[in-house]
């Protein structure tokens, strides 16, 4: 499992992503990023990416479930979600193509 910090990724797309399947709480969006990408957000890096996405309106709290807040996707977190998506779809595409034909060479 490899650690990251902002800077080496983006944790709020990782986010964005857990969410798009439904409400999750902060723990539940940690081992969800870990399968998915195989990534470890420290909890710093994880509520600091809640904080802002739900400041820009990306996501939104739900009522505390015992002690736990679910987050939940937002209409225009998921239009950015969608094009975050595309545009990466884009670039592997792209990288995928360009690798195929330096090996052909």
């Amino acid at each position: 499992m490899r650690y990251i910090s902002e800077r080496s990724t983006d944790p709020g797309l990782l986010v964005l992503a857990s969410l798009a399947e439904g409400p999750k709480h902060g723990y539940a969006i940690t081992r969800d990023v870990e399968q998915m990408a195989e990534v470890r957000l420290g909890p710093g890096t994880l509520y600091g990416a809640l904080s802002r996405l739900e400041g820009r309106g990306l996501i939104e709290s739900l009522p505390a479930e015992d002690r736990r807040r679910p987050y939940q996707l937002t209409g225009p977190g998921k239009a950015a979600l969608a094009e975050q998506l595309h545009a990466l779809e884009r670039v592997a595409r792209s990288g995928l193509d360009r690798l195929r034909a330096a090996e052909a060479l």
